[in-house]
């Protein structure tokens, strides 16, 4: 009979729990938070030093009294919720309505889902930490006031629906900052020469330097004529062979936000969907046999890269297994704390170094494998020995002209065996020279000058804002996978070609936040704000004063705002199409996953469809239809018939308007993450590489 009730947020981590704990406890799920501030209104009363009013959630009536039935049944309470500021106020909030004894240790945290990390926590329950429970009552009432406040004005002014969060709008002004600096970006004219030298008949590349010592640039055709007149003729002699050994470490076990990058850079996972993935590998899978359920990697919101030395010298017993001495470091890797992190846990590591990905591939679903072998191999390099590598620098005298040619290759491989770290504009090959002596003469084989132009900066894609919001220290890691949908959801910006850009509606919205809560998007102000929230979790200041800090300048911004923002009409942009039901002239209309075509005679007639991208390319299979780009249910663009149901012709690689030279079929564009994008033949062999 159970004598002890312990309370979790999941169904999946009771039952992983309950296994190790064993009969004599009873483990129930509250399924998350069980009360909140009310939807309905404001819910905080800042005349009583801001007062919160939290009531029962929706639907959470029927799991609260069978948490209560159970614990007026046992002997003892204990609260287990995940180890963070939510956790830590999902406990407050249970123990309170609970009526439990808060003097006496009642809670319960781990860091990992194991049989041994949750009994030696059971060991050491200790009080609910107000602190923490403080700092989120302290953002949720931050982001109500800034919400519940501004988003009414919005409302009246441009339209209903609107929302102004704390983090969502400075997320916003980023990607429209960012759309204005490539529209203001003018593109600069430069050139490259590259020739293509043989030492011994082995061929390499080596590029125009410039005078003698002296590094030019080639801003014109001029400039590269001026050069290939100075070389005609020229014996191209190595100058000067630099030889050094370079060492490169690995990059530290995850955190939640690189997680979220590596996992968009590798695995193509939006952010949402790593995190969810994450949360199951750490509440337990069922892996069958003796294990049962177990909880394969530590709690995945975290910006801690410490790791335990248990976990540390189960890694290094690994590596000398499998790699050898060698692939050990001589020191154990210490891990450096970032500024501003909490480092209230370990990194993201698999429980169990041990625990291989290809021992699980027939228990976890592809997604899971996926995401776990990305875990595991980060954490494993990250305890293994740096690599080394002989890099070359080669400069060539062609006259007075100096060409360089560098080049590297892998002496101790270290880490690089397991994993290395993926990057948002693609990995550089690596690049080999032929042995070359100071001395030498060359053969040129071949000599070509290239014209460039500059290009502005890159739109982000999700990994590429979440690391700019990390290091413009803007929200914390649990809040970025919420942040990316809500803007998106909201239609402020939308996703093209995976990389955001700003709405029109959006654009509108932070212009007038900006004229009026110029403190709201000022980033410096939001990481101010964030570290004062660590304050307070930390004890150092009080979370009324915080709140009563920002809250007097903000109520005054409020009232300005009330009497002077001017509304905003928002035209309907008209298409050149026409209604097929009614006749009306169709008007684009911007949904959750871009912009469609709706009747302008709405709510009288409610006709919507796609909008429809043209290819200019005939069907391959009917021959009288054109291919047309479509989105999925999923919103992935592939490419099919216009005459569609009649036709059923489909591709998910874009067909180009032009015939294979070789048999006349459909030539497609083929992307392929180390080849890049080819394009090849949907009939025959033929393939060549697509322009950059």
């Amino acid at each position: 009979m159970a004598d002890t009730l312990v309370i979790v947020e999941s169904p999946a981590k009771a039952k992983t729990i309950g296994k190790y704990l064993g009969s004599k406890y009873m483990v129930k799920a509250s399924m998350g938070h069980v009360r909140d501030l009310p939807k309905s209104q404001m819910g905080v009363d800042v005349s009583k030093g801001f007062e919160p009013k939290y009531i029962t959630i929706r639907g959470k009536g029927d799991v609260l009294k069978t948490l209560k039935d159970a614990a007026k049944k046992v002997k003892k309470v204990y609260l287990a919720a995940d180890p963070d500021r939510e956790g830590e106020a999902i406990a407050w909030h249970l123990a309170q309505y609970l009526g439990l004894d808060m003097s006496q240790p009642l809670r319960v945290v781990f860091n990992e889902i194991t049989k041994d990390a949750i009994k030696e926590a059971f060991k050491h329950p200790r009080h609910i930490n107000m602190d923490l429970v403080n700092a989120q009552q302290a953002r949720r009432i931050l982001d109500r006031l800034v919400g519940y406040n501004i988003s009414p004005i919005l409302w009246k002014k441009v339209r209903k629906g609107l929302s102004a969060g704390r983090v969502q709008t400075v997320t916003v002004k980023l990607i429209i900052d960012r759309e204005r600096e490539i529209q203001r970006f003018v593109p600069e004219e430069y050139w490259t020469i590259s020739s293509t030298l043989l030492s011994n008949g082995k061929p390499f590349e080596a590029k125009f330097y410039g005078y003698g010592d002296e590094k030019r640039d080639l801003k014109s055709e001029a400039d590269v004529n001026a050069v290939l007149d100075r070389i005609q003729g020229q014996p191209y002699v190595v100058q000067k062979v630099t030889k050094r050994e370079r060492k490169r470490n690995p990059a530290p076990p995850f955190i939640t936000s690189s997680l979220q990058q590596e996992a968009a850079r590798k695995l193509n996972f939006r952010a949402a969907k790593t995190m969810r993935i994450a949360q199951e590998l750490y509440e337990g899978i069922d892996l069958g046999g003796k294990e049962g359920t177990v909880g394969l990697i530590t709690y995945m919101r975290t910006d801690s890269t410490r790791v335990s030395v248990t976990a540390q010298e189960e890694a290094k017993a690994y590596i000398v297994e499998h790699f050898g001495a060698d692939y050990v470091p001589a020191e154990p890797r210490a891990q450096v704390k970032k500024e501003n992190a909490q480092d209230a846990h370990e990194a993201i590591r698999p429980t169990s170094v041990m625990r291989t990905p290809d021992q699980l591939k027939d228990v976890l679903s592809r997604d899971q494998l996926r995401l776990y072998r990305l875990i595991w191999e980060r954490f494993l390099a990250s305890q293994m020995a740096s690599a080394v590598l002989d890099t070359m620098s080669v400069d060539i005298a062609a006259g007075e002209v100096t060409f360089r040619a560098t080049g590297s290759k892998v002496k101790f491989p270290g880490f690089m065996k397991v994993y290395i770290e993926g990057s948002d504009d693609g990995k550089e090959e690596e690049t080999f020279l032929p042995p070359i002596e100071e001395g030498q003469t060359l053969e040129l084989k071949e000599i070509e000058p290239t014209q460039h132009f500059t290009q502005p900066p890159p739109r982000y894609t999700e990994a590429r804002l979440v690391k700019t919001l990390e290091e413009l220290g803007i929200g914390r890691p649990s809040t970025y996978a919420p942040t990316l949908d809500t803007i998106q959801k909201r239609g402020y910006v939308a996703l093209e070609e995976k990389r955001f850009v700003p709405t029109e509606l959006g654009e509108i919205v932070i212009s007038l936040i900006e004229e009026f809560f110029p403190e709201i998007l000022d980033v410096e102000f939001t990481a101010h704000m964030e570290s004062d929230l660590d304050n307070i979790e930390e004890g150092i200041v009080d979370w009324v004063k915080v709140l009563d800090a920002f809250y007097q300048d903000f109520s005054k911004r409020l009232a300005v705002a009330e009497e002077q923002m001017e509304q905003v009409e928002l035209k309907d942009e008209e298409s050149d199409e026409t209604c097929e039901l009614c006749g009306r002239v169709m008007v684009y209309k911007l949904g959750r996953f871009g912009k469609f075509l709706a009747c302008s005679g709405f709510p009288e007639c409610r006709n919507t469809k796609p909008i429809v991208k043209e290819l200019g390319i005939p069907c391959p299979q009917c021959e009288t239809g054109s291919i047309i780009e479509r989105k999925s249910k999923r919103n992935r663009i592939f490419y099919g018939c216009n005459r569609y149901p009649e036709c059923d012709f489909v591709s998910w690689d874009k067909p180009i308007a032009r015939p294979c030279p070789k048999c006349g079929g459909m030539l497609v564009e083929k992307k392929r993450k180390k080849q890049g994008v080819s394009i090849v033949c949907t009939k025959c062999d033929y393939q060549e590489e697509a322009d950059s």
